[in-house]
């Protein structure tokens, strides 16, 4: 008879083992406030101005939202706390925060900076991830156009040629050095180059390794068949598909553009559709891990523990060196913690760079985690559980 799976979310001695009794109050005073959306809003409208101003709250910013969301300001602060999570036997995947300024020459220098991320990584085994968005190298309204089949002008070639070169040279340091690169998506009115470029570089690099990954955010109700075509194309050309599975992060963007412009909306219907779509995927994925990658990007328990019993029931080791599992740093730690402790590979999404400049990305997980429905509860209620038995 097959062996119990004995794997749970609701431990939270080893949940919160990281975390000191100050480090646990202070969660739970910012989790209670996350969970008001008037403060979360004010928050959003009021910072930064501040920061505009130049007004002393950096210090206050540090040491409540950004310590709980980011790795430090710097790649050396970010390397400390991959070595703290890998105490745990938690990984990292390497997020540089900072949502690039457009222009051409800030677009170059965010190329070092990705190298020396990668590398860096080369010689820490706990980070086996990087992470990117091709809008860190590239003009939107390039990819809006492009994705919308226009004509480019001479010029315009000339410079999509710069964003393939830059991102190029990023996914062939990843290759050479054998760390994941994971290529976050985008809005859906500029996906299509994102996809071409990442399936481009998959045919390249993922030939016997699984170096790139593509996202696909399953709230949107075309993306199950299009994981699945992105297999077949893989299959078809030879290499190996790396699947990076997410919801999805710009809902409300992307539901008022449709009404506003008069299209079908590209998203689900409701979260039951998501969810389907999601738990569908993950199994599709399960099912031929020797074809492909998959890394579960999610906070959704059911999610993760059926991926888990997917590779009990076909008697897979829990380190499948295909299958990673991801949550946010300072969130779900009840998922993360009890995974790794159960020996499965789990990483963290580690955000990094000067406060002023992840603020953007800080005030819009903020937001995202106020339009989750019962996830501050879910934090709440575990921190606080926590607590009690802790006698705290």
């Amino acid at each position: 008879m097959e062996k119990q799976l004995s794997l749970s979310f609701e431990n939270t001695t080893i949940a919160f083992e990281s975390k000191t009794d100050k480090a646990l109050k202070k969660a739970d005073f910012l989790f209670t406030n996350i969970g008001k959306p008037w403060l979360v809003k004010l928050g959003a409208a009021v910072t930064p101005l501040a920061l505009k101003m130049g007004l002393p709250i950096k210090g206050l910013i540090r040491s409540t939202i950004f310590s709980q969301f980011c790795g430090g300001e710097s790649l050396q602060e970010a390397a400390e706390t991959a070595s703290q999570l890998g105490k745990f036997h938690v990984g990292v995947a390497l997020d540089y925060g900072v949502e690039a300024m457009e222009g051409e020459e800030n677009y170059d220098h965010a190329v070092p900076e990705f190298v020396r991320a990668i590398e860096y990584a080369a010689g820490n085994p706990n980070i086996p991830f990087i992470a990117i968005k091709v809008t860190g190298f590239a003009r939107f309204g390039l990819l809006e156009k492009i994705h919308s089949k226009e004509a480019l002008t001479p010029d315009e070639t000339a410079e999509y040629g710069r964003v393939r070169a830059r991102i190029h040279t990023i996914a062939a340091t990843a290759a050479k050095h054998r760390i994941g690169l994971l290529i976050d998506a985008e809005e859906s009115w500029i996906q299509q180059p994102v996809d071409d470029l990442t399936d481009e570089l998959m045919a390249q690099f993922n030939k016997e390794n699984v170096i790139i990954f593509n996202t696909f955010q399953m709230y949107r109700h075309d993306r199950l068949a299009f994981l699945k075509r992105s297999f077949e194309k893989a299959q078809q050309q030879g290499y190996l598909l790396g699947a990076k599975l997410v919801r999805g992060a710009y809902m409300e963007k992307e539901r008022r553009r449709a009404a506003e412009m008069g299209y079908p909306s590209p998203i689900q219907p409701d979260k039951a559709s998501t969810d389907r779509d999601y738990d569908a995927a993950v199994t599709f994925c399960m099912e031929r891990l020797d074809k492909l990658a998959v890394f579960v990007g999610t906070h959704n328990e059911q999610s993760s523990m059926l991926a888990a019993r997917l590779l009990h029931q076909q008697q897979l080791p829990h380190n499948h060196p295909h299958v990673s599992f991801s949550q946010l740093l300072g969130m779900s730690d009840n998922i993360t913690f009890n995974l790794a402790h159960a020996g499965y590979h789990v990483s963290k999404y580690l955000p990094y760079g000067p406060v002023k400049d992840v603020m953007p990305y800080l005030l819009r997980r903020a937001q995202e985690n106020t339009s989750i429905s019962g996830q501050m509860g879910r934090e709440l209620g575990l921190i606080r559980k926590e607590r009690k038995r802790r006698g705290i």
